[in-house]
């Protein structure tokens, strides 16, 4: 077994529509580190889903749910930090406003 620190996803703008940000293609991954900052003049309200393999977003798999993030704010995600992705899972995000939103995830992949 091999533990492999990573970037899960690399910094980038959220999109404004339901997005697969990271898949845990043939490994399990577990979420180290998730932050969102605000770049624009205005909240905008953030989501995350955890999403089972070929599932899709919805109450069931959400752990952040409409969060506004403040504007120069930088959020750290709890919720998300030490949450394991099976093989197959994904990270699934929303924005309520596309460019306004830089992401980034870290953390270590198990094969």
């Amino acid at each position: 077994m091999a533990v492999t620190p990573v970037n899960l996803i690399p910094p980038k703008q959220a999109e404004n529509a339901q997005t697969a940000q990271y898949t845990a293609t043939g490994v399990k991954a577990i979420i180290d580190k998730f932050t969102v900052t605000n770049t624009s003049a205005g909240s905008v309200n953030f989501s995350v889903n955890l999403i089972n393999a070929s599932g899709s977003a919805g109450d069931s798999n959400l752990i952040i749910k409409t969060r506004a993030i403040a504007v120069s704010e930088t959020y750290t995600c709890p919720e998300l930090v030490g949450q394991v992705l099976e093989a197959g899972q994904f990270i699934s995000t929303l924005a309520s406003a596309a460019t306004s939103l830089t992401i980034r995830a870290s953390g270590r992949e198990i094969s």
